[in-house]
């Protein structure tokens, strides 16, 4: 529509969840699962101390700040809390996807910062369907879990039901696979959780490029060990 010789456009509707707030629960839910990720891996590793260590690592969890907490009050606060962020995070990362989708169909990426942002959406899809694994095989012992699954009572059962699992070799194959989507997930996503955060100035940016990657290695190779261990029999 033309009036007084300008051309007028309606005014387009504000949405009703900004990009910018999407972005910035993202990179709060993703710092707050990437902490996660590390402290479980450090708890992991306890395997290579012993099966007994291991074991007392899982009966802590459950006995945690007892009476304070019920018997398993920790675990169940963790997995609320990380569970909430798991949906905020997919629910965002969905609603940037089909936006960005929009304003950059034919865009072609650049570098291989440009490749590990594509990569953000089908790793981000295999760390999600290994979330679901996950749970099944160690936590509920259901449909994946190994045939020689052991939930706790007197006695705890975490580091051999942990073993039984990769010792099957498609389950250690599925979790290496896992692992190296994450590290890539981990490696692109810090840098952009703290850019969005606010941090972006160049300096910085290589910096937190750095420590992202760094991050991603640790927990790659501190898992993968577990895993590989696990199924070579080395723990």
């Amino acid at each position: 529509m033309t009036v007084h010789g300008r051309v007028w456009q309606p005014r387009k509707k504000a949405r009703v969840f900004p990009t910018w707030a999407a972005k910035l629960a993202m990179s709060i839910t993703g710092l707050v699962m990437l902490a996660f990720v590390f402290v479980h891996m450090l708890g992991n590793l306890k395997i290579f101390a012993s099966h007994e260590e291991y074991n007392a690592y899982s009966k802590w969890l459950r006995e945690a700040f007892t009476p304070l907490l019920p018997y398993e009050g920790l675990l169940w606060i963790a997995r609320i809390v990380l569970g909430t962020c798991l949906l905020i995070h997919v629910l965002c990362a969905l609603l940037v996807w089909k936006r960005s989708r929009a304003n950059t169909a034919n865009a072609r990426p650049r570098g291989l910062t440009g490749y590990f942002a594509k990569l953000m959406l089908p790793t981000g899809i295999v760390l999600l369907a290994f979330v679901f694994v996950h749970i099944l095989d160690l936590t509920v012992g259901a449909l994946v879990q190994p045939a020689t699954f052991q939930h706790p009572d007197e006695q705890f059962y975490a580091a051999t039901n942990m073993i039984a699992s990769l010792d099957r070799p498609v389950m250690a194959a599925f979790y290496l696979i896992v692992l190296l989507a994450l590290a890539i997930h981990l490696a692109h996503g810090f840098e952009l959780a703290i850019n969005d955060l606010g941090v972006t100035s160049r300096s910085w940016r290589k910096w937190m490029r750095a420590i992202g990657i760094l991050l991603a290695i640790l927990i790659l190779v501190g898992d993968a060990a577990v895993v590989l261990s696990a199924n070579l029999g080395a723990v």
